[in-house]
């Protein structure tokens, strides 16, 4: 699959940069900008071209057949988005019974316009002690990979405006839903 990735994202005109340092086994990786369907498929295929097997979270709607058995053989993970049900702790607790463990978390969490990013993807790393890796697709470059690999400080502000002023350059396929907001919020769980 790696090899056939590589030659798909090749004939469309992207190249991949980065990865995940090899002492890092497990982690979120956060994927922004994510303003369209396409980002789905340019960052599967970009995750299997640098052998990164990459689970993700999508919207439990969407597991029923036929579609439920090949988004599970891909690596998704059904998310119930319309209720609260612990998903920090579940999330977390998956990393703890796993030797190794990449989960890709959308923090705007749609591919709508958001005012500010869901802190989720950041309190699932703290809580589960990992690292996260910022990826990224940028359509202006046709360039996407794997930037930074952070280390949470338990300061979610200051570590947001590290996070997010990586994304500052990345042009996303719709421009007009990505939206970097420094609206902070200081209320932390």
């Amino acid at each position: 699959m790696k090899f056939l990735a590589k030659i798909i994202l090749r004939i469309w005109g992207w190249k991949i940069y980065g990865c995940i340092p090899p002492n890092v086994n497990k982690c979120i990786i956060v994927a922004a900008p994510h303003t369209s369907n396409y980002d789905f498929i340019i960052g599967r295929l970009a995750y299997f071209s640098i052998g990164i097997k990459a689970h993700f979270l999508i919207k439990k709607q969407i597991f029923k057949f036929p579609f439920s058995g090949i988004f599970k053989a891909m690596g998704g993970i059904p998310v119930d988005r319309g209720k609260r049900n612990n998903m920090i702790d579940q999330i977390a607790g998956m990393f703890d019974k796993h030797e190794s463990l990449y989960v890709v978390i959308t923090p705007e969490g749609t591919r709508k316009l958001v005012r500010k990013w869901k802190k989720g993807f950041y309190f699932i790393a703290q809580k589960a002690n990992i690292p996260i890796a910022l990826g990224y697709i940028d359509y202006a470059k046709k360039e996407g990979g794997i930037g930074p690999v952070i280390i949470p400080t338990g300061d979610y502000n200051k570590d947001l405006i590290t996070i997010q002023d990586f994304y500052r350059d990345k042009t996303a396929r719709h421009p007009e839903k990505f939206n970097l907001s420094r609206e902070i919020n200081c209320s932390i769980r």
